[in-house]
């Protein structure tokens, strides 16, 4: 009895998605700025824009040892040896996604360049249709009822 298994992309979207994202948004907050908030609110949102990006950098710290900790691949391309539910991956399925996504907007916060906060959004989307939703198939059919039970419990982004 032979069953097809899926298969992980040979190319690490999600790498490519996040890096598309901040080149894009560089060159579009260059060539069409568009409108900021100033003053004390463009401040306040400064300010919020570094919690966001110590919140993101701790998140995407913490789900990376969390992963290692399990000796699991942190490859978007390989097959993971171990379901992973612990740590921040209790809160989130996809922690370093959402790592990036957070990231994203915190740099749009504090730099002012709004382009960040369109394209943190378009990231996420892309990521969960080209990555997201081929590696829950590839979950689900190596760690069965386990991985669907986990998937039931825990939200895909937040």
């Amino acid at each position: 009895m032979t069953e097809t298994q899926p298969k992980p992309g040979v190319i690490p979207w999600p790498p490519v998605i996040y890096a598309a994202a901040i080149a894009i948004s560089v060159i579009l907050g260059m060539l069409y700025p568009l409108p900021w908030i100033g003053d004390l609110l463009g401040d306040l949102l400064f300010a919020a824009g570094w919690v966001v990006l110590f919140g993101a950098a701790a998140l995407w710290v913490t789900a990376i040892r969390t992963m290692m900790r399990a000796k699991t691949t942190l490859s978007p391309t390989a097959l993971p040896e171990h379901l992973v539910t612990s740590g921040p991956f209790g809160i989130t399925r996809n922690p370093i996604y959402l790592g990036l996504t957070l990231m994203l907007i915190g740099v749009a916060f504090v730099s002012g360049i709004a382009w960040f906060f369109l394209f943190a959004f378009i990231a996420a989307f892309v990521t969960q249709k080209v990555a997201i939703e081929g590696e829950e198939k590839i979950l689900a059919a190596k760690f069965g009822k386990k991985y669907r039970d986990y998937a039931k419990r825990v939200r895909r982004w937040i």
